[in-house]
């Protein structure tokens, strides 16, 4: 039988989704699993390389053919800790704003951010590798995953994006979904959905194997992402994907 090509994030924010999924013999016979960054198996889902990926949902007018195919998602319904404009200044002061190579949804949502909300307007800038160090005096940096984690204790001012868009719309926000860009056999979407749910409803087991020493990941896991993919979740992706077509 011909494997499913599954694309996931590498980023600790995962670890609760693919808990179930990498521990299941059955589901990982059928697939083959891929990690990488999120922009990096966004191009892979558009170029058809994989089958189904964890993507930014800022991809999803670029697909001919897309279906969400988990009840399950990277979300927030406040602060997500991993996903922020850092700074030396304050908001008012910015004048560069350097955009995280690994992102598609969190770069878009700050420029939403800066244009629908912040009415604010900066040079922005597509960031290279290894960027963290530019994030200096008026120069501010959008940086996301277990990398911005870290930096939340170099940076003095920390914007978190997720934050401020709860904080004027009133809706929670969708950093990424399982979309596939055709459809698939129902007993592998019912199987696959079933075992997403397995490490979110078992957080303990998940922090079993985690090690992290910059940030507490019970809070992350629970407090700051939010997994399941909820109407209200549809509602401000649906929101935001409105508002990108804008810009």
């Amino acid at each position: 039988m011909k494997k499913i090509k599954v694309g996931a994030v590498s980023y600790l924010n995962t670890k609760p989704l693919l808990y179930g999924i990498e521990s299941s013999g059955e589901l990982m016979q059928q697939i083959k699993l891929v990690k990488d960054y999120p922009s990096k198996i966004a191009r892979q889902l558009l170029d058809g390389d994989i089958d189904v990926g964890l993507v930014p949902v800022a991809i999803l007018p670029q697909l001919k053919e897309s279906y969400i195919i988990s009840d399950y998602c990277i979300g927030a319904e406040g602060d997500v800790a991993s996903v922020c404009l850092f700074s030396d200044v304050e908001l008012d002061k910015i004048e560069k704003v350097l955009l995280d190579y690994q992102s598609k949804t969190s770069v878009a949502l700050c420029k939403v951010l800066l244009k629908h909300f912040w009415n604010k307007c900066v040079v922005l800038e597509d960031a290279k590798e290894d960027f963290t160090q530019q994030i200096s005096g008026t120069t501010a940096g959008v940086l996301i995953g277990d990398r911005a984690l870290k930096q939340r204790k170099r940076s003095k001012y920390i914007y978190d994006l997720a934050g401020e868009w709860v904080a004027h719309t009133k809706l929670p926000f969708v950093f990424a979904a399982w979309i596939s860009n055709k459809q698939l056999p129902n007993d592998f979407l019912q199987l696959f959905n079933q075992k997403n749910g397995e490490g979110v409803d078992n957080i303990d087991a998940v922090l079993h194997n985690v090690d992290c020493d910059f940030y507490d990941m019970r809070k992350y896991f629970t407090q700051n992402i939010s997994y399941k993919l909820s109407e209200e979740k549809l509602k401000g992706m649906n929101l935001f994907l409105e508002l990108l077509q804008q810009l």
